[in-house]
């Protein structure tokens, strides 16, 4: 029997479906959920979930939130999150720069500005490296279906 899994970021629902093992960046560490899982609330850093269904994986990155365990649902509430292939490659790689170019500059540390400048190269960068890591070579963005918007 497999557990359902749902991941909601603030603008929309990422990812609703059935799952065999869901694992969670943890703020501290992996954790792997199985079905019948003791209930749970936890705080979710930046990383990459993984939902492992049928033998398939399908990845998701996320810039922190929570998640509520129950034996029968796994609900993620995400501060951001996206499928690594719906992840535009350009698009992150500007961000990237235009942080980095930021920072060079010299934006004065332990400042709203500069923390913001920071979240947003972290999460560029991890947008990034799950896109190297799991999504299978020549693979195109998938297209997002109405459900998903």
């Amino acid at each position: 029997m497999p557990i359902r899994c749902e991941i909601v970021s603030q603008d929309r629902r990422v990812y609703q479906g059935d799952a065999d093992m869901v694992l969670l960046p943890g703020s501290e560490g992996v954790m792997g959920i199985l079905p019948h899982h003791a209930p749970l609330l936890t705080t979710l850093k930046l990383g990459v979930i993984t939902v492992r269904s049928g033998g398939n994986e399908e990845y998701f990155t996320i810039a922190g939130g929570m998640a509520e365990v129950q034996p029968d649902l796994i609900t993620i509430l995400a501060d951001a999150a996206e499928n690594v292939s719906e992840i535009d490659v350009e698009r992150a790689q500007a961000a990237r720069e235009r942080a980095e170019e930021m920072l060079a500059k010299g934006v004065p540390p332990d400042t709203d500005a500069y923390l913001a400048v920071e979240a947003a190269l972290r999460r560029s960068n991890l947008r990034l490296e799950a896109v190297r890591r799991f999504r299978k070579a020549g693979a195109k963005p998938a297209r997002m279906t109405e459900e998903s918007r």
